[in-house]
């Protein structure tokens, strides 16, 4: 589905939103779908909304977990579809997904000025460790519960 959503081949029942996707998931939308061997646990996800099933945004881990068992992901929504919980609910069941699967660490991180995403990952419970003149970075320990 990665190169269908990148050269834009809707079909029916994908119901892409008009503005999805999103010009910085191009790039990751075309690796993975060049990719032969791609992680089917830790990989891009779209999200969709619950009351008409649209694709309104992406959830994503840039790689399988590392050695030391950290996993970094992103994610984003269209503006559309902001302010509802839906970012947060997203990152909620993302973490679950990894600890699930062998993650120990999550990391993540946002531009400086994206105070509503800073808001999803506290909530959460990632926990700022650094930052500097563009971003601010994340961490939060996983556990399988």
């Amino acid at each position: 589905m990665a190169r269908r959503i990148v050269v834009r081949d809707e079909r029916p029942g994908d119901d892409w939103h008009p503005e999805y996707p999103f010009a910085d998931e191009l790039d990751p939308l075309r690796a993975l779908a060049a990719e032969t061997a791609a992680d089917p646990e830790f990989t891009m996800y779209l999200v969709r909304r619950r009351s008409d099933g649209l694709a309104i945004g992406g959830f994503g881990f840039f790689d399988a977990p590392d050695d030391k068992g950290t996993v970094e992901f992103g994610y984003g929504l269209v503006p559309s579809a902001r302010g509802a919980g839906l970012a947060s609910e997203a990152v909620q069941l993302g973490l679950q997904h990894a600890a699930t699967r062998g993650a120990l660490i999550a990391l993540a991180d946002t531009e400086l000025g994206n105070t509503p995403s800073q808001r999803v990952l506290e909530k959460n419970g990632l926990i700022e460790i650094k930052r500097d003149q563009s971003h601010v970075y994340y961490r939060r320990d996983l556990v399988v519960r």
